[in-house]
């Protein structure tokens, strides 16, 4: 019961403020909005207010924004088809830009809760390298090498970068800036190297913030990477979930608790934002190359030749998820 909750309302979330993204800098920039719907099917709610239906359908695993024009040309002055191409290019990254808003605000609770390690040491380990250097309690390791180290992750990134080689740190002991040569133990039990110390654990908002666009922005990085490798074929397929495999993930993350459930919904929001900005036809980055080419050109292009591209981009993405769904997820439950 709890995979089906949680995942109906990762993707209620995730879907309705994509859709709300679209739907607001729509209605901002004028243009006409005939219909809001979250969900997909039948209708089972619908409510007329002003010139908009706002529709609640059986199935939440998609929804729409209908504005006048975006599908077929309309001589309404506010139609999405007679707007200034700027407007349009607004409406159709909105989506995804409320993607990553979502991605950012789970992240950012995530950090807020569970605070982050900062730069100042809490505890210095027994017999460590830290400590045979001289570092003590209340220490700021505020740069090593030429990097600087706002918190525990920057020192973990430079430390992991350099392994067993022997690094300056300068610290800050109360306003006294001093410098230590320190040569990192592998260990066993974290598989990397450490100096042997713990951090103090800070829960600044504004921190929180801060690691919360960071995090957003280094997830986006490894999608893209991730996509980048599918196409050179450096990543294997089997890695890929389709539905099945993402209500499962869903329903396991859940299970382990709030901060879980918030890890995944940003995961899977980022995911969205990335995907959907994709130049593929049919997606909101093949909308946004087709604007992108009529700003350029001077004239849209032939609307036979965009909705043959956008058929032939439904149909690759709907046969991707058809192959992942059928032998990655389908294939993992059997295999379990």
């Amino acid at each position: 019961m709890i995979t089906l909750i949680s995942s109906l309302l990762v993707f209620l979330l995730v879907v309705m403020l994509h859709e709300l993204g679209h739907f607001t800098v729509a209605k901002l920039s004028g243009i006409k909005v005939n219909e809001f719907s979250i969900g997909m099917g039948p209708k089972i709610y619908q409510k007329e207010k002003g010139e908009t239906f706002y529709s609640l359908r059986i199935l939440p695993v998609g929804g729409y924004v209908a504005m006048e024009g975006e599908e077929e040309n309309s001589h309404d002055p506010r139609a999405f088809n007679n707007v200034h191409i700027f407007k349009r290019m607004a409406v159709v990254l909105a989506g995804a830009f409320m993607n990553f808003v979502l991605g950012f605000l789970a992240f950012t609770i995530i950090f807020s809760i569970v605070g982050y390690g900062s730069n100042e040491i809490d505890k210095v380990i027994e017999n460590s390298p830290a400590m045979t250097s001289g570092l003590k309690t209340g220490d700021k390791i505020i740069k090593i090498n030429g990097s600087p180290t706002r918190d525990i992750y920057d020192i973990n990134s430079v430390i992991s970068k350099n392994n067993d080689k022997e690094m300056n740190f300068f610290i800050d002991r109360k306003g006294e800036l001093l410098k230590f040569s320190i040569k990192p133990q592998f260990s066993e039990e974290n598989k990397m190297y450490l100096i042997g110390i713990t951090s103090k654990i800070d829960h600044s908002f504004l921190k929180s913030i801060s690691l919360g666009a960071d995090r957003t922005l280094q997830m986006s990085k490894m999608i893209i990477q991730s996509i980048k490798m599918m196409f050179s074929g450096s990543f294997k397929m089997e890695y890929l979930s389709g539905p099945v495999g993402v209500v499962q993930l869903i329903g396991s993350e859940s299970s382990k608790g709030f901060l879980n459930f918030l890890q995944i919904l940003g995961l899977i929001s980022v995911n969205l934002g990335v995907f959907n900005l994709l130049p593929i036809p049919a997606l909101d980055g093949g909308k946004f190359l087709f604007l992108l080419i009529e700003a350029i050109m001077g004239k849209p292009i032939n609307e036979k030749i965009e909705q043959g591209l956008s058929l032939i981009g439904i149909s690759l993405l709907f046969s991707l998820m058809i192959y992942v769904t059928i032998f990655n997820d389908i294939g993992r439950l059997f295999n379990k």
